[in-house]
């Protein structure tokens, strides 16, 4: 059996380093140079779509599927978020409010959340610690969802692997 994790969030929010951290391929991106206020932040970012793929034993496979963050190309995460099990939301702390930031891709995301499962990964803590993770639990629950909020570095497999193992854990244990 196969499964598709989508990962979401703001642009720089680290969605295409997370999957780049875990994939058992080489991951697809559909980088472009940066244009508008992205470019005071990174040279390039995701316009379609990034993909990699974890094997797992036993021949199945998880298919990671990245959106791009700005919401002119809302439209792919409607697309990419077809057939999906579950999201992986990350939010960069160092923005200026980044608990607005998860607001917004939360109710974005809002009705393939109420389907499936979500986990939020809270990056870039270490250089700007707040606000801390209990802001963003708090946020959740006043919206409604029970959701994990983890601090992860999008570089580490082992952070990357936490939020994959607990969106899994909470589908396989009917969770949500």
């Amino acid at each position: 059996m196969d499964y598709k994790i989508i990962f979401g969030g703001q642009v720089g929010a680290g969605k295409t380093t997370a999957i780049a951290a875990i994939s058992d391929v080489p991951v697809a991106t559909t980088e472009a140079k940066a244009s508008d206020d992205v470019a005071k932040r990174k040279e390039s970012t995701t316009v379609a779509m990034d993909y990699g793929m974890l094997k797992l034993p036993g021949g199945e496979k998880v298919h990671l599927f990245g959106t791009p963050g700005q919401t002119r190309f809302s439209f792919m995460w409607d697309v990419l978020t077809v057939g999906g099990l579950g999201l992986v939301l990350l939010i960069d702390n160092k923005q200026p409010d980044p608990v607005a930031d998860m607001e917004f891709y939360i109710n974005a995301f809002r009705s393939f959340i109420d389907r499936n499962a979500v986990v939020v990964g809270i990056t870039r803590m270490d250089l700007a610690p707040q606000p801390p993770l209990t802001t963003y639990i708090n946020k959740l629950h006043e919206m409604g969802i029970n959701a994990p909020v983890y601090e992860v570095d999008a570089r580490k497999a082992e952070d990357v692997e936490i939020l994959l193992m607990s969106l899994l854990s909470i589908l396989e244990l009917g969770l949500k």
